[in-house]
């Protein structure tokens, strides 16, 4: 084999340290006690290069982000309806005036894409949105996030019947199929517009919505959320063999608004025992670890999760032990992604959180991990990490 030769050696060392600065994580650590052994993550310095990195590898026309980062510049509603969560996120650990800009951009674009509307045959897309409508709104003060949110609100009620005894259903053409996933976000939905103006419609929707799904979708002895109640042929099933992160993430998130706002145990303790038995079931995690739920769709399902985990960890009436174990939980999960599921330094994610991506990543992928990230600085900020 012929080898070229190289006369200069100083671009032989140049050429080197170049190698060796691309292969350094971006992300600073913080040495304790000079241990090379002991560190602690610099959480929200991880958020920013992550941040930065889906915004330039998935920004695509008029605001919106692309399927993923290999050429996919297809429009799809509800994950840009969570990258919307992200930005907003940015912006409120950070005050960077510059999430501003692509946050309005990014729903001007939203409803560009979509036909220059906001209305969509999924509920749950609408919802995503909606619901990071509602933040955006309470981030700016911009009113026209909320004008969204509560146009989305109403499109979304009109999909709400009797069949089956109450709850919306998973699409507008769906009439005999209702889902955790178009039902567990609207309660959420319904109680941050609550706190906007206190209208208590909005909160007997909640209450209302939450008793459907607590006796029609989710199992009493675990507090597991099925996936969907739906008929055919005249034939009635709960579908009790699906179940998602993302459903689990917004029925705790569902239990902890209406915890705050009545006092009532029974939201709080609901939401604890769903906590606790994700942690453990076979069919939530794998040796403590979220499970792997693919890509696609699947991709953003632990991200959604862990959103509303978060907040459960951070509620302040959480007992000692209760909090202690789901930061262990969440400890493991984010620093086994950082380790092992995050790829540096393009800071890419990979859907199983312990297996780095060596190709194509999709944007819902991406945004899990933008999401488990984000929360870990939001713990860290509130010196819990």
């Amino acid at each position: 084999m012929n080898k070229r030769k190289i006369d200069n050696p100083i671009l032989v060392i140049l050429g080197l340290l170049f190698v060796v600065s691309c292969s350094v994580d971006p992300r600073p650590l913080r040495d304790v006690n000079n241990n090379d052994d002991q560190f602690q993550y610099d959480w929200s310095a991880t958020a920013d290069s992550i941040q930065d990195a889906t915004y330039t590898q998935f920004l695509g026309s008029q605001g919106t982000f692309t399927a993923n980062n290999a050429g996919d510049n297809t429009f799809h509603y509800w994950p840009n309806g969570h990258a919307l969560h992200i930005l907003v996120d940015g912006y409120v650990r950070t005050g960077d005036a510059s999430y501003v800009s692509k946050m309005k951009a990014l729903l001007n674009g939203i409803k560009s894409k979509n036909g220059n509307t906001y209305v969509n045959v999924f509920n749950d897309d609408m919802l995503w949105l909606a619901n990071a409508c509602v933040r955006a709104y309470v981030a700016t003060n911009d009113s026209e996030y909320k004008d969204v949110a509560e146009f989305l609100w109403t499109e979304i009620l009109k999909s709400h019947s009797d069949v089956f005894g109450g709850g919306i259903t998973w699409k507008k053409d769906t009439p005999k199929s209702k889902n955790a996933v178009s039902n567990g976000p609207t309660i959420v939905l319904a109680m941050r517009l609550y706190d906007l103006e206190g209208n208590t419609e909005y909160l007997d929707w909640a209450k209302n919505i939450y008793e459907w799904q607590k006796n029609t979708l989710v199992d009493p002895a675990t507090g597991l959320v099925w996936d969907n109640i739906s008929e055919t042929d005249g034939v009635v099933t709960t579908n009790k063999d699906w179940i998602f992160t993302y459903n689990m993430g917004t029925w705790i998130g569902a239990g902890i608004r209406l915890y705050q706002e009545t006092g009532e145990e029974d939201y709080l303790f609901n939401a604890l025992k769903s906590a606790k038995s994700l942690m453990t079931s076979s069919k939530l995690t794998t040796e403590g670890l979220l499970r792997d739920e693919g890509e696609g769709d699947g991709g953003l399902f632990k991200g959604i999760l862990v959103r509303y985990f978060t907040e459960l960890i951070l509620l302040p009436d959480l007992n000692t032990n209760d909090r202690n174990a789901f930061l262990k939980f969440f400890k493991f999960n984010v620093e086994t992604f950082h380790a092992k599921g995050l790829s540096k330094p393009n800071m890419m994610s990979g859907h199983n959180w312990k297996v780095a991506p060596t190709g194509k990543v999709d944007l819902t992928t991406q945004l899990s991990g933008v999401m488990l990230i984000e929360a870990a600085a939001r713990l860290e900020a509130a010196d819990l990490l």
